[in-house]
């Protein structure tokens, strides 16, 4: 996979694109990323890329000739344009499994109040990674990146992130290494037990009762079996029962 990155601060990216997992990635070829100043683009000899808004108001807001000078030769190669934006899509498991089937992505990173709105139709689409305002889109750049690259094929094994938290519609199970006991703290017998078929039924409860738990929203959505079903009645039931025990 090609990412590209456009960026009025590429000095950000570099120590991230040579660490752990996306330095690993890109050093064996898996992955290739390339960041794009956009101030190479800038107007006059101070290399301007944004001004007052029009209408009047605070901050200042990117303006479109750079923009378009930046992005339309990315395009014109065939990369897929994500503009990180507090305004788009939430960026969700399903969302990063589906751009990471794609060869080639570029991450627009605004900054200021925002780019010029003759520039958004550049984008192919629009991603926010929360409902909350960061200085500039190069933080939420470095999730979409990290949450992608992970994904592509190569990079980690592939059982690693088929059990992550959302990627079949729950929360992750608890996990547990050595030692055995900490601190009178021990670890489930089951997980001991070497039975694998048992290992797997408790994932599968643990996984469903910290979803009932922390996130019950994802469970209209997740693709629950009659199993999963009659187990989260019995969960539900006694949460309940602690609850009344608690009152």
């Amino acid at each position: 996979m090609r990412i590209d990155v456009v960026t009025l601060f590429p000095e950000l990216f570099d120590a991230p694109l040579k660490t752990s997992v996306i330095g690993r990635a890109v050093d064996n070829g898996l992955l290739s990323v390339a960041v794009h100043d956009l101030r190479e683009h800038g107007l006059g000899r101070h290399r301007t890329v944004d001004d007052y808004p029009y209408g009047g108001g605070a901050g200042m807001v990117l303006r479109p000739e750079p923009l378009f000078t930046a992005i339309e030769p990315l395009r014109s190669v065939g990369a897929h344009v994500i503009l990180l934006d507090p305004a788009g899509e939430r960026l969700t498991d399903a969302l990063a499994r589906e751009l990471a089937a794609l060869s080639r992505l570029a991450l627009v990173c605004g900054r200021y109040e925002g780019i010029d709105e003759r520039a958004r139709g550049l984008a192919d689409r629009e991603v926010s990674i929360g409902d909350y305002v960061l200085t500039g889109g190069e933080l939420p750049a470095l999730v979409l990146l990290d949450v992608v690259a992970r994904l592509v094929p190569g990079v980690i094994e592939a059982a690693s992130h088929e059990e992550d938290s959302f990627a079949a519609g729950l929360l992750e199970y608890p996990q547990y290494t050595r030692p055995e006991e900490f601190r009178g703290m021990g670890v489930p017998q089951v997980l001991l037990s070497g039975h694998h078929g048992e290992v797997a039924r408790w994932r599968r409860r643990e996984a469903l009762r910290r979803t009932l738990e922390r996130r019950p929203d994802l469970l209209p959505e997740a693709p629950l079996a009659e199993l999963d079903r009659a187990e989260l009645e019995r969960l539900s039931r006694e949460l309940r029962d602690e609850a009344a025990k608690d009152d």
